[in-house]
């Protein structure tokens, strides 16, 4: 990864454990992508995670969160290298789940029952290994007081007795809803647009997830002088099918900026994909 003035990146050794391992894979895709700093993934390439998120996510101290993880990905593998959504979902998840179950067999071996309660235990993995593990956290608190069972079950993870069937984490994985910002296909952040005259904004997006998008809505969050109707429908989208969404709009009759955020709900104006950053129409009146 190229260095900045002021910073020295640490090389981190695949070979140092599972979350180590994985925030190597992070920081090979970053130095791929041009290595682009946390605060631009964060703000200017549109990643639903914080800066410092991101930064941790590639120290490979702690295990991220999967949400970080494909936040990470997703601007990086699919918006900037323009590789497949779907492909690279399913292949970094895979990545993540492994790190994910390596790590808790690693935290219940060093465990040493003196100060440690199963329950607490449980607690700690859950911070560790949320939300794909959260299934497998119940049964262990649910056994708190069977060591015997707790150890019985484990053992899947421990390495030594490995099942002998051939699916991956990624084959089990449930279904899920997700979306990439695609691009402003018109009137892009700072277009300047006259005093009073309609304009039509135009967004693309993509279902990067496993759910056909139905019933839903592009649905306004603030007020401004510029008028546009309190919601847009969205047609029927099917997974990995990217989505023109247009809006009318009219600028405010007097100079100034206009700056308008939606996001999208279902039919009853539930907000949906509560993770990612509404998309906005970001103009300037003149």
């Amino acid at each position: 990864m190229g260095s900045r003035p002021g910073r020295k990146p640490v090389r981190l050794d695949p070979a140092a454990g599972p979350v180590a391992a994985l925030a190597y894979r992070l920081w090979e895709l970053k130095a791929e992508a041009g290595d682009p700093s946390y605060a631009e993934m964060s703000t200017r390439m549109g990643a639903a995670a914080s800066k410092s998120s991101l930064a941790a996510a590639a120290r490979g101290q702690v295990l991220p969160t999967w949400e970080t993880t494909w936040e990470f990905v997703r601007v990086l593998a699919v918006d900037r290298l323009k590789q497949d959504a779907a492909e690279a979902r399913r292949e970094w998840r895979a990545h993540w789940e492994r790190a994910a179950s390596a790590a808790l067999s690693e935290i219940t071996e060093d465990r040493t029952g003196h100060d440690q309660t199963y329950a607490g235990q449980a607690e700690h993995l859950e911070r560790r290994a949320r939300p794909l593990l959260a299934r497998r956290l119940a049964m262990i608190a649910a056994v708190a007081t069977a060591g015997a069972a707790l150890f019985t079950w484990l053992a899947p993870f421990s390495g030594k007795n490995k099942p002998t069937t051939s699916a991956t984490p990624a084959q089990a994985a449930s279904s899920y809803d997700d979306s990439a910002f695609e691009q402003d296909v018109t009137h892009p952040d700072g277009t300047v647009v006259k005093t009073g005259a309609e304009f039509t904004k135009i967004w693309r997006i993509r279902n990067t997830g496993t759910i056909p998008w139905r019933g839903r809505y592009l649905t306004r969050l603030n007020d401004t002088p510029c008028r546009a109707p309190k919601r847009v429908e969205i047609r029927v989208v099917q997974p990995g099918e990217p989505v023109d969404i247009a809006v009318r709009v009219r600028a405010s009759d007097s100079p100034g900026r206009c700056k308008i955020y939606w996001k999208m709900t279902d039919e009853t104006g539930t907000q949906l994909l509560s993770a990612k950053k509404p998309i906005f129409l970001d103009v300037v009146v003149g």
